[in-house]
This record gives C-alpha cells, structure tokens and sequence, in this order.
C-alpha cells in the first residue's frame, strides 16, 4: 500500500461508489439471449452436467467454474496497515485482491468475509465450501491465529490453500534477497540477518530464507519488546525457533555488523546512524507500509553501497506480492494441485529472481518511466507490470507441484500451456510463437544497421538467447561495446562491422565496386559507390546481396525510403513482382488479422493492388494460415460509384478469376468483412458469409495506414510489421521507436523467409 498523499479521500469513495458500487461483478460465459440459451444454462438442461458430475465428481471441472474459481477470504482482524477493522469494512480490500487476481492471471474471485474470530469456526466454514472453489486464499487474518487456521485447511483440505501475507511477502523477498546477495558478492548462508517483526510475515519470510540456505544462528528477531532472547519466558514456539543468546538487548544494537535487515513492523523505526553500523554492502529490506522503517532518501543517503528495496512503487526494488499469488495460484490450479507447499513457493522464488535477470521489455521501462532497467542494485526483482510473471512463475510452480507430487492434471506440453497461459490475457501469441519455432529450427545470420542502439542490441540479446539467428551487429564497436556494458548485456562472440575500422576497408571497397557496377548507368560514380558504403543500410543491403548475411533488420532510426532505398537498388524485387509493398499483422483475441499495403504505394492501380494481395496471401499462406481476402472500400458490391470504389471493384473482379481457389470478396465496407450475421442476411452471395476475414486490402496508403494505426492505438494491440514483401531477399524496416519485442519479432519473421528463399 503506498503513500496517500496523491490521493484524497473523496477520490477513493467516489472510485468505490461511483456506477455499480463495488470493483467486481458477475459475468456470464455462455450464451444468454434466448429461451433455449436460458434453459440450457438451467432448468431443464443444467440436469445434464449434474447428473455427469455426480457419476464422477472429478467432471465438476469440466462443467463448472470451480477449477478458475478462488476464495479470498477474511475476517478482517489484519487488514492492510488498517488493523482489526472487521469483515465488513475488509471488503473493499477483498474485493480488491479479486480484482489483482482477475487481471494478473485471469483467476476469477468470489470474496468472503467471515464474522468471527474463532479459530474452529473460521475452519468449519471454510471446510464445507470446499466444493465451490478450486482454492482458497486467506487474506488479512491477525497471527497468531492465522499460523493455526492456514495449517489446519492446508491439511485438512484438498484444494490449494495459501495465507498471501504470511508467503506473499516471504516468496517476492526470497528472490529479491538471492539477487542482491549475487549483486554484492556474500552468500546466503554467512551473511547476518536482523528480523524487525515477528508477525506472519517477518516468521515466514525467515523461514524461507533459511530454505534458501541461510543459518539460523545468524538471525537476530526482535519484536515490540526488543531482540528475542533465549532467556525470554513470553515465547510461543514460533518466536522461540529465532530466539538469539547474544548478550544483546535492541534493534540498534542488532544491526552492528549486520549484512542483512528485514523490515515488516512499522515505519521510522531506523535511523541512519543505526544504518552505518551495518557491515559493507549493506542489504535494507524496509518492507512496512505505507512508511518503511526508515526512508529511502535517507538510507541510500548514508550509504552509497546499500542495496534497498520497500513496498512502495515509487522507489527502485518494490516487494509486491502481485509479483506472486496470480501465478502462484494459477500455476496450483491448472496442475489441479491438491495443495501448495514448499516446493512450489521455492520455485516461485527462484523462478521471480531469475526474470529479474533477463532483459527488461520495453513496456516496463515505460510503464514506470524508467530509460533502461537492468539487473542490478536498484533492479534485482521484476516490475508488476511485466508481461512476462505469467509465463515464467506459473510453469515454475506448475511444474513443482508435479514434482513434489500435488499435481492430480499434469501438464504433457509446456510449450502449449505456455500458450494457453499469454491467451489468457488477451495476448494470442500463437502465430508469433510458430514464427519463431519455424526460425529457431535453422537460424540465420541477420545484420543490424542499428546496432549503437540499446533496444536494438536487448533485441539481439533475446534472439541469441533463443536462439533465433546469428547476429551481426553494424556501427562504432567502442560505441556498442559500450552499450553492452552498459545494458549487462552478453554478447560475447557476436561479430561487430565498424565500416572505419581498418579491418573492414577490404569488405567496404568490395562492396563499392559491386554497388558502382549495379548503378554506373544510374548516375553513380566510383567515388560516389564508396561513400554509400559508409552508410549502413547500403552496407548491410550488399552483405545479404552477396550471402555474407541471409537479412537486414534496419530503419529503427532512419526514414523508411532511406532504408527501402537501398534494399531496391542492391538487392530488388523478386521475379516477376512489379511493386514492393508492405503488410503489418495485428494480433487480436480473434486471431492475426493482416493489412496491406501500410507503408509503400500511394495510390496503386487495381492491377497492383491485385499484386498486393497476392504477396500478401502467399506471406499469409507460408505462415500456415489460409487467407480470406477483403478488398475494402465505401462500397458494398456496387452500392456505390468513384475512384476507389471502381478500384477495388475492378480488382476483385480480377483476383476472383485469377485465383478461383482463393476467398475473395470486395468492394466491400470494413464492418462486413468481420460481420458474418449482417453479410449472410444482406449479402449470403458473398464468399466471406461463413468466415469473416483476415486479410484486408486498402484502396490506398492513406487508408491502410489510419486504419492499422487507429487499431492499434485504440484497440491496444500487438502488431508486428511492416513486412516488406516482393524483394529477393528478406529486408525488413523497423518503424521509429520500435520495441525489443517488435524487433525479435521482426527477426523472427525473416529468418523464416529466408529459411523459404
């Protein structure tokens, strides 16, 4: 919970308030519009899935919610940083973890406030809603009763059950702890712990730490009375495990010599002198909300070499527990685990601490306004907002539960549930994932133009890594080498044209010589061949021109007739195509939709625009999907007259016959491509009235260009493009601002022309 002093309290209510009171609702998954919708859904045909369910109990999975479904449940004796203000008030916070649940890892939430505080009640009502969820997520319940309720259900229950407050925190800590020891060079198991709380959180993130490897003699607990000593006579045997018998008797006195100090207590319990008694390279966990036991500013004010983190997001290093229960719980529920226990919060922990190290997406660094993250002492646990948790965390637990044996549904394909996990927010990666598949089969050597740029070489980071091509990086090698320090980048071994350097002069005559006998006849003279070889995108144009390259990636940061410019001139169009144009794929929730041309002709004849949607349906089809071609306008099969509409007209007339095989339709508006229902009444003529479809074809640049980018902006899709299409050899240009993710996809998709060529 941050800091509310951007937020005023009328602010909250009115959030809360405002339309349908509340965060959540009730949304059906079938259809509900007609009488037989409703019977199917119940009475009579609601009998059906009954009676299967009671033959075999283990098809209530299949025919309800229950194996998406989570309990939170409370009694509000903990809530946030709020206290015991009861089930009631608690609500809003249960509400709101349903809310964390649902857009991290597409978990649906029924919210439940229990109005007791007895132990044995709370457990008996839990018990008997067993049937309804496929797990249970306690939440804000006060130690120590919530050590006793999460033991009981955990052994009494054959669903997963987790306390987030007591595993939560000790889960996101574990790996934030295991990077910033690998950050100042000490390991685990000699560094010195000092343990500011003793609730659930500040027991359990101790007791994994030492699942980790920590020791604990190195721990030093205290709690509101001061250091838990041995010689305490008011222990209960959770705070007697960390009991120290060092003659000490305060926190100060503690953190002397101290490596490592977790904060789960309250805030401005630390000063900074208290801080500098700490041993070197000093590891700050100040974890209380919303006030940490000591401020940033004032910490790494102190002490240049501190390692902090908080729970708060405006500062580096933020311990967040959405980085953990979404994908934990997603993980438990799609093996059907029948629990969650160490194993699978050690793999969280592990699998969190390594994406920490891998590079970051562009989306994050935006997201939190940062220029470049990387690993490192003000980066050792990954942002929330990072798109990667659900892939990474969910697997790693899955695949513990497996092997740890509380798996009852083994996952056989990772690949596949790894797909089905990024569908599940929206994100169909399908074809970009057989894209890449296709390119990893058989890599091919790909020269970057733009390699004195950081996106481009954490681009060329992911692709080696992946395995995805052999890299080439074009531009001033001190420069690059610089950036790859700089970015703790590793890419050792991969080849670096500096086109001044000494050692390339041979290449770069080479090259003029071949450029100058491709163009004298164009006004270009010897002199002039050489200077153009100075440029990059000629450079590396002729290295794929004469098989030292197989693709170019280029024009992250130049126009794009600076870069098409010169893939024309040295390497040109295929057999046979008269016109090059370009095709962008978005990526929706219905599947990849392609448009041409985006980027290269104007105002093209309709004999080109056929040209273009044959290149664009050939791309279509080496991808493995089957095209099913609109050529759009104003018009809808005559209704209407002029330029275009004439255009298109005469286009599809010359297509259809041209490509009897193929689906076809046009002139048509843009809403009847995808409207199915309204083409088969208005239109049943029409090839599209089954299908929809999935490549649309644009009068003009300006059409397609507004198009693809008002889907994009307003839509909030993923796209890769522009595709060039029509040369001989794969060159594709990066629009201005490109991310890492759309260049290694990019890359991806020449590779795997070039694999065809």
């Amino acid at each position: 919970m941050e800091e509310k002093k951007n937020l005023r309290r009328q602010d909250a209510l009115d959030y809360h308030s405002k339309g349908r009171p509340g965060k959540i609702e009730v949304v059906t998954t079938k259809e509900t519009a007609t009488q037989r919708d409703l019977s199917l859904a119940y009475s009579p045909g609601v009998a059906e899935p009954c009676l299967a369910i009671a033959d075999n109990p283990e098809d209530v999975y299949k025919y309800t919610a229950k194996g998406n479904l989570v309990a939170v449940i409370s009694n509000g004796t903990a809530v946030l940083g709020l206290g015991d203000i009861g089930p009631e008030a608690g609500k809003p916070v249960m509400e709101g973890k349903g809310v964390l649940f649902k857009i991290y890892a597409d978990i649906d939430v029924f919210d439940i406030e229990l109005n007791t505080k007895n132990v044995d009640e709370f457990v008996q009502t839990v018990k008997i809603l067993e049937p309804t969820f496929g797990g249970v997520n306690l939440e804000d319940i006060k130690a120590p009763e919530c050590f006793e309720i999460e033991e009981r259900l955990r052994n009494e229950l054959k669903i997963p059950v987790m306390h987030d407050d007591q595993h939560g925190t000790a889960i996101i800590s574990g790996a934030a702890l295991l990077n910033a020891l690998e950050v100042v060079g000490k390991k685990i198991g000699e560094v010195k712990f000092v343990v500011n709380g003793a609730g659930a959180s500040a027991i359990s993130c101790s007791k994994l730490y030492l699942a980790l490897g920590a020791k604990v003699e190195n721990f030093v607990m205290c709690d509101s009375k001061g250091v838990i000593r041995a010689d305490r006579t008011d222990l209960d045997d959770r705070k007697r495990m960390f009991a120290s018998s060092r003659d000490i008797q305060t926190l100060e006195e503690a953190l002397v010599g101290a490596d490592v100090f977790i904060g789960l207590s309250k805030g401005n319990v630390v000063t900074a002198a208290m801080v500098k008694t700490m041993n070197e390279n000093p590891i700050v966990f100040a974890m209380a909300n919303p006030t940490p036991e000591i401020a940033y500013e004032e910490a790494t004010g102190c002490r240049p070499d501190i390692i902090m983190a908080t729970g708060r997001s405006d500062y580096p290093n933020q311990v967040n527990n959405v980085l953990g229960f979404p994908y934990i719980f997603r993980g438990a529920l799609d093996v059907r685990a029948t629990g969650i226990n160490e194993a699978m919060k050690l793999a969280a922990t592990h699998a969190l601490a390594a994406l920490a190290k891998e590079p970051v997406p562009d989306i994050v660094n935006i997201a939190y306004n940062e220029k470049n993250l990387t690993f490192g002492r003000n980066y050792i646990i990954p942002k929330p907002m990072d798109p990667r948790l659900l892939t990474t965390v969910a697997p790693a637990v899955a695949r513990a539960a497996m092997e740890s044996g509380l798996a009852t549904q083994p996952i056989t394909d990772w690949d596949a549930y790894e797909q089905i996990l990024a569908k599940r927010l929206g994100q169909d990666n399908q074809l970009t994932r057989a894209i890449v598949n296709k390119a990893k089969k058989d890599p091919k050597k790909v020269v970057f133009a733009d390699a004195e740029s950081q996106t481009v070489l954490k681009a060329v980071q992911q692709v080696l890594d992946d395995g995805i091509c052999h890299p080439i990086l074009l531009g001033n090698k001190t420069k690059i080498e610089a950036l790859i320090k700089e970015n703790r980048l590793e890419l050792d071994g991969v080849e670096i044209i500096d086109l001044h350097a000494e050692e390339n002069h041979a290449m770069a005559q080479e090259f003029a010589a071949k450029y100058y006998e491709k163009r004298k006849r164009r006004g270009v003279s010897p002199t002039d061949a050489e200077q153009v070889m100075l440029r990059r995108t000629y450079f590396g144009a002729m290295m794929v021109d004469t098989g030292k390259a197989d693709c170019l990636i280029s024009g992250l940061t130049r126009n794009y007739p600076d870069t098409v410019r010169p893939a024309l001139q040295i390497i040109g169009r295929r057999e046979g195509v008269q016109k090059v144009s370009g095709m962008y794929i978005l990526l929706t929730k219905k599947g990849p939709l392609f448009f041409s041309d985006t980027t290269v002709n104007f105002n093209p004849t309709a004999e080109e625009i056929v040209e273009i949607a044959e290149l664009t349906a050939g791309a279509v089809e080496r991808m493995g999907i089957k095209p099913r071609i609109a050529l759009l306008t104003y018009s809808n099969f005559g209704t209407a007259d002029g330029e275009d509409a004439e255009k298109m007209r005469k286009a599809t007339d010359i297509l259809q016959k041209k490509r009897p095989d193929w689906v076809v339709e046009g002139e048509m508006q843009a809403h009847l491509a995808f409207n199915t229902d309204l083409t088969k009444e208005q239109y049943p003529f029409s090839k599209l009235a089954e299908e929809g479809a999935n490549v649309l074809i644009f009068p003009n640049l300006s059409a397609a260009n507004i198009a693809y980018n008002l889907l994009k902006e307003v839509g909030e899709l993923e796209y890769i493009g522009p595709v060039l299409l029509g040369l001989k050899k794969p060159v594709h240009v990066l629009q201005l601002g490109s991310t890492v993710r759309e260049i290694v996809n990019m890359v991806a998709i020449a590779v795997a022309e070039a694999q065809e060529k």
